[in-house]
């Protein structure tokens, strides 16, 4: 059986440790650098349309397909959409404005080399709806990261 001695100094070790571990947490610990944003890649959402003969122009790269614009689905910039590589992946949207966030499914490239700017996360109307957002705004900022 284990001394009274020795349980104490066993119990300040643990102590010890827990207070070291701490400090190094705290020390790398990185703040939100997007506040209100939820943290990822800051990017201009935009409104689009990916129903047959919308302005969202032809059907979808990823699959060929109009989309229904009451699903979560987006567009992304041509880096971004990443040769496609992006194809059929959730991403998570956050308003800057509110804070709130929704998952959407990549299905189409907004193409930077026709027009599209290079930070544009380009939505169905469910997504602005489902962030609480007036799409005849036109362009708000958010974040946007892998899900």
């Amino acid at each position: 059986m284990a001394s009274a001695n020795t349980i104490a100094v066993l119990a300040v070790l643990v102590l010890l440790l827990q207070a070291s571990s701490c400090a190094v947490a705290k020390r790398h610990h990185h703040p939100d650098p997007h506040p209100g944003g939820g943290g990822g890649t800051r990017a201009v959402m935009t409104v689009n349309g990916f129903e047959k003969g919308q302005d969202g122009g032809g059907p979808s790269e990823c699959d060929g397909k109009f989309h229904s614009n009451k699903d979560l689905i987006t567009a992304l910039s041509t880096r971004w959409y990443a040769n496609g590589d992006r194809c059929f992946k959730k991403i998570r949207i956050t308003s800057v404005k509110n804070g709130r966030s929704v998952e959407a499914t990549v299905v189409d490239e907004c193409d930077s080399r026709h027009g599209c700017k290079d930070n544009i996360v380009d939505t169905s109307q469910a997504v602005w709806d489902a962030l609480g957002l007036d799409s005849h705004i036109g362009e708000v900022p958010v974040t946007w990261s892998d899900a």
